[in-house]
């Protein structure tokens, strides 16, 4: 964070200097009790829970409030601001500090593909600029003021997620970044236990249109068929696009797998006046298996080009890109299989991008598949854990094995639909890994897919896993 004064951050919320002084400076702002410390001020904006021995330890610290608690008096050491209206000033505050910074800050959404994009973006423009954003894939609503203050004076971009729990978190996020760049990776299915229909989930990624403003650039997919329900007629910013099959501003052809990834050839549509572009072609190889993976980057490349990095050099720079774990991770496993690890999270679009990668690299190998139980879908549970099973059969796989009472109908599913492999069926993971003794062998390859809260799967991967292939 950028250090500020007390008196910065009091004229800037319309407050009056209670106790302390103006000049001491904050080096930090808190969104919960538990971080408060020395140096750091708080807005006691959670009135139901404040803890007072907390803000006792943590003197010299300020605190911003609506309300002058008696326990207050009983503290020394520490400035009080008080303000008519806690979060009217709060948000004030968080405009203050965010217009400080004439900078591009990317704000990244999607069902899948978010995170790897995101990180993509980053490790481009590291090379040669300061980069903030979001850590790996913690992007809660309660990090967003800490990625904020993470943009200082020296910071050159920033690259966000903007997760979807619930209807209004995209527009949420966008009242703390900012964002002059909104991506949407994708939209398929997920968090219907707080989006409760799949429409409500598409409009509540859809509020990165409105989240960019009138003079941002949105990127989205053009093979997406979700993504094309948003209406953007109204939409007055800047629209890039990127796809695989539909024509696109960045669009990939001559994909195939690699060792260690994909290549492609990109095709860039350079527009050269608002009715006229000629098309640039460039060789891509990009670290990480599957189409999906072809996407991130394709997304990513068109990020950083409307920050103003050259494509080749983007090229160049992406060649050393690394994913985090478990997305879609090589290893040396049991019996010498291949392990293909998709444990990060699962949904039914990730789904479909696994069966697709295990195809692509499995190169004559025994498919084997372990899926656990698709988690947060809501009343819609059923229906798309059937939909799951339609389409490995269609894809195909030697093994099936579900783990869990709701991936159970998935194996039912995949049969009846006629998938020509065998299917076993686990209520829970006993007996499974005596199973995968039996069968891995140096000839098989075992994608497991689940969510990383699926405790059983996790710890069993880890069992069967040995090291990375060279």
């Amino acid at each position: 964070m950028k250090p500020l004064s007390v008196k910065e951050i009091r004229l800037c919320v319309n407050g009056q200097l209670i106790h302390g002084s103006d000049k001491f400076m904050v080096n930090d702002i808190v969104y919960h009790l538990q971080k408060m410390g020395p140096n750091k001020l708080i807005f006691l904006r959670q009135k139901w829970r404040i803890d007072w021995e907390k803000i006792a330890q943590s003197v010299p610290c300020v605190v911003v409030t609506d309300s002058l608690y008696a326990e207050l008096e009983l503290i020394e050491n520490y400035t009080i601001i008080k303000v008519q209206d806690i979060e009217q000033a709060f948000w004030e505050f968080v405009d203050l500090y965010r217009n400080q910074f004439s900078i591009p800050v990317v704000s990244v959404t999607g069902t899948n593909g978010k995170t790897t994009t995101k990180d993509m973006i980053r490790h481009i423009l590291s090379f040669d600029r300061i980069v903030t954003g979001t850590k790996k894939s913690a992007n809660s609503r309660t990090n967003h003021l800490t990625y904020l203050l993470s943009i200082e004076k020296d910071t050159d971009a920033a690259v966000f997620e903007s997760a979807v729990g619930e209807p209004g978190d995209v527009l949420l996020a966008s009242r703390y970044y900012k964002p002059t760049i909104g991506i949407i990776t994708n939209i398929g299915v997920y968090h219907l236990d707080g989006c409760k229909t799949p429409e409500a989930y598409l409009q509540a990624k859809a509020e990165m249109v409105q989240a960019v403003g009138l003079k941002g650039t949105l990127i989205v997919n053009a093979d997406d068929e979700n993504t094309k329900k948003i209406g953007l007629k109204e939409f007055q910013g800047k629209v890039l696009t990127f796809g695989v099959n539909n024509h696109a501003d960045f669009q990939a052809t001559k994909i195939r797998y690699g060792d260690n990834g994909m290549h492609f050839e990109l095709i860039f549509q350079k527009r050269i006046f608002s009715y006229h572009t000629i098309k640039e072609t460039y060789s891509i190889f990009v670290p990480g298996y599957g189409q999906h993976q072809v996407l991130n980057a394709l997304a990513a490349f068109v990020a950083v080009h409307e920050m103003g990095i050259d494509i080749i050099l983007a090229a160049k720079r992406i060649r050393s890109f690394q994913n985090l774990p478990a997305h879609l991770e090589s290893n040396i496993g049991m019996g010498g299989c291949i392990i293909l690890d998709d444990t990060w999270s699962s949904n039914p679009a990730s789904l479909k991008a696994a069966f697709e990668t295990l195809n692509g690299i499995s190169r004559g190998k025994k498919r084997i598949a372990l899926i656990g139980d698709i988690k947060r879908l809501g009343d819609f549970s059923l229906d798309f854990h059937r939909q799951t099973g339609e389409m490995i059969a269609e894809n195909g796989v030697d093994v099936l094995i579900t783990v869990g009472p709701m991936a159970v109908e998935i194996a039912k599913q995949a049969e009846l639909k006629g998938l020509n492999g065998k299917v076993h069926s686990f209520p829970n993971i006993r007996g499974v890994e005596l199973l995968l003794k039996k069968i891995l062998d140096e000839n098989s390859i075992l994608l497991i897919k689940s969510s990383s809260t699926n405790d059983a799967i996790v710890n069993l991967k880890s069992k069967l896993k040995r090291r990375k292939p060279n």
